[in-house]
């Protein structure tokens, strides 16, 4: 996948990531090759996920190291140069297109580039109740967190982006945006997206994939919010993968090929075209 110059997109573009928590690199490869998320697919270059190797093996490892400018590392020979990477001697992946900043982590080196930073929390590690739960929500301007955001709730992603529109919507339009979205509704317990599974039954593989289907459904009215005021360079991808029974594994923050290949892309979007989207996905 190409590399962009973010010298070019910084201070020019908004910028959205989006974590889509423990999602499978081979159950977001299978989707998207059956046509079971057009919303996705769409923006993805050539219609496929790139692979790469994620940076932690849980949530709260892998974010730390994402926030550091470590994002998913391509599953092949390297180096790499980086999108993000702080200003320190011997960096051997930062290049000429790499946005370097002065700062611990690209948050507040965004910030400090005149971008309003949000966060808006999916999984425990950003829901702020607790010291541990305030570390990667500290690092934002502005964060959110509900109990109808998290893994619990079978609506989780669509009360996501109905605050990521209110959000945007309240920002004046000259102001800059970096709009961060950890969503929570791949991860266990993602049983209740698959019509007909039971608590009983658990998660499987199949409840997981539905879990990404009912994302899909909704992520185009994400797209067309980031994108609502000008073009949004954005980065969708998983920050590890999760075990269902494989080799006998159950879980993540273990290392396991399940855990540590994950998909991941990044494309620009157009403010017309993502609201185009939106509104045929409704």
């Amino acid at each position: 996948m190409p590399e962009p110059d973010m010298n070019e997109i910084v201070g020019r573009h908004d910028i959205l990531l989006v974590t889509l928590d423990t999602l499978r690199h081979d159950v977001a490869v299978e989707l998207a090759a059956a046509g079971r998320i057009p919303n996705l697919a769409r923006h993805l270059p050539g219609g496929r996920w790139e692979k790469r190797h994620a940076p932690g093996s849980f949530t709260y490892a892998s974010h730390q190291a994402i926030f550091a400018g470590f994002l998913p590392t391509p599953a092949e020979p390297g180096p790499h140069p980086r999108l993000f990477a702080a200003n320190f001697a011997g960096s051997e992946t930062t290049a000429g297109g790499t946005f370097v900043y002065d700062t611990p982590d690209f948050v507040s080196g965004l910030a400090q580039a005149g971008y309003h930073t949000v966060c808006i929390g999916g999984v425990g590690f950003f829901n702020q109740q607790g010291p541990l739960g305030t570390v990667l929500p500290g690092l934002f301007h502005e964060a959110h967190w509900e109990t109808e955001f998290g893994v619990t709730s079978p609506h989780s992603f669509e009360n996501q982006v109905a605050r990521a529109e209110q959000t945007v919507a309240a920002l004046p339009a000259e102001q800059r945006l970096f709009l961060f979205v950890n969503v929570s509704a791949l991860h266990q317990p993602n049983w209740f997206h698959l019509p007909g599974a039971t608590r009983e039954a658990g998660d499987t593989r199949q409840t997981h994939a539905a879990a990404l289907e009912y994302v899909d459904r909704h992520i185009g009215r994400l797209f067309a919010a980031a994108s609502s005021r000008r073009h949004c360079f954005t980065i969708v991808c998983s920050d590890h993968g999760t075990a269902y029974g494989d080799d006998g594994y159950t879980g993540h923050r273990l290392g396991h090929e399940s855990v540590w290949t994950v998909p991941y892309a990044h494309f620009l979007l157009d403010a017309a075209e993502a609201a185009d989207a939106a509104g045929a996905a409704r």
